[in-house]
């Protein structure tokens, strides 16, 4: 295991573990962690084992939006500056500077089998970078993603509009009275998120979502987005305590009738939650499975 450091496309400057199997390999696991989080979950390093047991490596980073707050630091043509970051103060589409700056990256360091595997807003991030790319044209960088893995991939819009309940008219109001106000980096009543928010942040969860708003799995019967993915797919949930509005077997049953994609794995894990504590090694090898097959 080594740390790597590299840029974000936008200058914004990250680091990583890459986990290396003992025989030198083109294939690697691009990991994107999820909302106030990190690499360093035993689910990473767990699934990092059991990738580099079947000659597959394993690359987790930190990007802009790990942990609550922090300082981000940014270099363009030697020029330093420093500036909020963290969950946050994150803009979730700047995920798209982080990845695409991963995946340069790791084609620099000799991979050319690139699997995208993000786990809840990690998820938002990839799919959003994916069509990103596509759009854009971006057939260099394509080429070398194989595949994606959504682990617990969260309707952020709809469900934070069910958590608010009849408040959350009223607090999309005090953010874009308080954005009007210049105070876009102001936190938000603590009772508008599950943890510390900016005005900022909780605006693109909440009302500038069009580029987001794609996990709709009850309301949107085409699922157009995620339809888009061409290169094979896999998608788990667990059974308990996750954070999805319907029943884990009504929404695999749902999402697997909409998606068309031929190569798909569409399943949930039994018993496993939100972050899988406890079945990290079930989901392992189901990820391993999908990869090698």
């Amino acid at each position: 295991m080594k740390k790597i450091d590299f840029l974000a496309t936008d200058g914004i400057l990250l680091n990583g573990f890459l986990a290396q199997s003992k025989e030198k390999t083109q294939t690697v696991i691009l990991a994107i962690h999820g909302m106030a989080s990190n690499c360093f979950k035993k689910r990473d390093e767990i699934i990092a084992k059991k990738a580099n047991e079947e000659g597959i490596d394993y690359f987790g980073f930190n990007n802009r939006g790990s942990e609550l707050v922090k300082y981000i630091k940014k270099n363009i043509d030697g020029k330093k500056e420093e500036k909020l970051g963290g969950t946050s103060y994150e803009d979730v589409l700047e995920g798209y500077e982080d990845i695409v700056g991963a995946i340069l990256k790791l084609k620099e360091l000799g991979y050319k089998n690139i699997y995208l595997q993000g786990h809840s807003l990690g998820c938002t991030k990839i799919v959003y970078t994916y069509n990103e790319l596509k759009e854009e044209n971006e057939d260099d960088i394509l080429q070398n993603i194989k595949g994606i893995l959504l682990l617990s991939l969260v309707d952020i819009p709809n469900t934070l509009e069910i958590y608010l309940g009849d408040k959350f008219e009223t607090y999309l109001k005090i953010a874009e009275e308080k954005q009007e106000q210049g105070k876009k980096l102001e936190f938000m009543p603590k009772e508008a998120f599950i943890h510390p928010i900016s005005v900022k942040t909780f605006l693109r969860y909440a009302h500038n979502n069009q580029e987001i708003d794609f996990a709709n799995y009850g309301e949107d019967p085409e699922l157009k987005i995620l339809n888009q993915i061409s290169v094979p797919l896999f998608m788990r949930w667990g059974s308990d305590n996750e954070m999805i509005l319907q029943d884990a077997e009504e929404l695999v049953n749902l999402v697997n009738a909409r998606i068309s994609n031929q190569n798909k794995d569409i399943h949930y894990i039994e018993g496993a939650n939100h972050s899988y504590t406890g079945k990290e090694e079930i989901l392992a090898e189901q990820i391993i499975q999908f990869i090698k097959s």
